[in-house]
């Protein structure tokens, strides 16, 4: 077994199709299938299920898979460190943020890795925390942002910051009165709701404090995307209940809104700062993740972070 077949087999189960994998490797695909054939023959199992479809990998397969993507991003670390510069910090890390974190900290982020680290590549991958949590089990990210302490044990994580949900929906809504600045839980209920899907960890923590009080949200919609979540609030559809993140680009859209606060329960989340082990991070890595928690710190100590306090 080599890299060169581990690093063919991780892209053939990403791919999903030999043909696709030949081409974003640029090797013909009967030389492909010979190295997958060859590293089969050495595991003593086959790796991958195969189909008029396309590939799927076999248990076996995706339990090496997992070891591979990790092992040859442990390597592309290595040989980043091996090559730079006496001195001078670079490489890539890739970091995975939920929508709402990317708004409140994804472009003060990337100005400040580029201003003191231009030697790093960042590479930022939005997504929901589920999938995010996803890939940094499998590996595929340095350093993530996430709601729950539970995402792995092989993983590292520790508290972020505290972070409050409201409900939204955009002035001029007959909800509430204008000059109401809190709502209850129950009046709530009454309202209109459109929130993300129950894969959705927001989802889950606001619907268990609606049952905790035995009342059930009036759901009209479920939408996992943020920007199309907004607008249908905002085009009057319903309210949604958001941190104060979400609404960091909608004045520029020139909307204007209402943040109420829930008078009779604090619904929060934490968020954590994930990483592999310190002791397996490269420089470039453990400098984004102090820049960071640097960066969460400073934007709530000056107000642009709303409705957050560090832990």
């Amino acid at each position: 077994m080599d890299l060169r077949q581990l690093r063919y087999f991780a892209q053939i189960v990403e791919s999903g199709s030999l043909s696709k994998a030949s081409r974003c490797l640029f090797v013909a695909q009967p030389a492909l299938s010979q190295q997958i054939a060859k590293l089969e023959d050495e595991v003593g199992k086959p790796l991958l299920n195969r189909s008029s479809k396309g590939v799927t990998p076999t248990e076996n397969g995706l339990a090496l898979y997992h070891h591979a993507r990790f092992m040859l991003r442990q390597l592309d670390q290595a040989l980043s460190i091996a090559r730079q510069e006496e001195g001078e910090i670079q490489g890539m890390v890739s970091v995975g943020l939920p929508a709402t974190t990317v708004l409140a900290i994804g472009l003060p982020l990337m100005k400040r890795i580029r201003e003191k680290y231009p030697g790093i590549l960042l590479n930022v991958v939005e997504g929901m925390s589920g999938h995010i949590a996803h890939m940094m089990r499998l590996g595929q990210l340095d350093l993530a942002i996430l709601f729950t302490n539970d995402v792995s044990s092989q993983l590292d994580s520790i508290p972020l910051l505290e972070e409050e949900l409201f409900v939204l929906f955009p002035t001029g809504s007959a909800y509430l009165p204008p000059d109401r600045t809190e709502i209850t839980i129950a009046e709530v209920a009454e309202i209109p709701l459109i929130l993300p899907t129950n894969s959705h960890g927001l989802r889950r923590r606001v619907v268990a404090e609606f049952d905790r009080r035995m009342l059930s949200p009036l759901i009209v919609a479920e939408i996992d995307s943020l920007s199309l979540l907004m607008s249908c609030v905002f085009d009057g559809m319903g309210a949604t209940i958001k941190p104060m993140s979400a609404l960091q680009l909608e004045s520029e859209r020139g909307r204007d809104w209402r943040a109420l606060r829930i008078a009779d329960a604090t619904i929060t989340r934490r968020n954590y700062l994930y990483s592999i082990a310190p002791s397996l991070m490269s420089p470039a890595a453990l400098s984004v993740a102090r820049e960071i928690r640097e960066t969460a710190a400073a934007l709530v100590a000056d107000g642009r972070w709303q409705g957050v306090w560090p832990i």
